[in-house]
């Protein structure tokens, strides 16, 4: 199984980490999850929202992964650009909650172009 693959399985599983950090500590209730997130201490309801844009940004991914692999992209620069894109997402939610807001714009716009360099790889094959 490609690399690539792995890394979709990671993406997939971040936005629960990275709410495990949001809600860390946070009491809660369980029937209604989703209420107390305004009440939230600045860093964990930007933590919040980084496991929001994490599930935004999981399906352009996975699906330019599938992609470039059934069309015969070279799976050694998939995956390069697979681990690329884990790390500039794992970046980013470190970004997010640390409050970095610039650096964190211009990573996301950097995992959006790997993710467009990865659905387009099949193209110049």
């Amino acid at each position: 199984m490609p690399l690539a693959y792995w890394c979709v399985l990671i993406t997939a599983i971040l936005p629960i980490a990275i709410v495990s950090f949001a809600k860390a500590g946070g009491g809660g209730d369980n029937h209604d999850p989703r209420a107390g997130i305004d009440s939230l201490p600045d860093r964990q309801r930007r933590g919040y929202f980084a496991h929001l844009n994490a599930y935004e940004n999981f399906p352009f991914f996975a699906v330019a992964v599938v992609v470039a692999v059934t069309m015969g992209a070279p799976i050694h620069i998939v995956n390069i650009l697979a681990v690329i894109y884990v790390a500039l997402r794992i970046a980013h939610a470190l970004l997010y909650i640390g409050n970095i807001p610039t650096a964190r714009s211009l990573v996301f716009l950097a995992g959006y172009l790997v993710n467009i360099a990865i659905f387009v790889l099949p193209a110049f094959k």
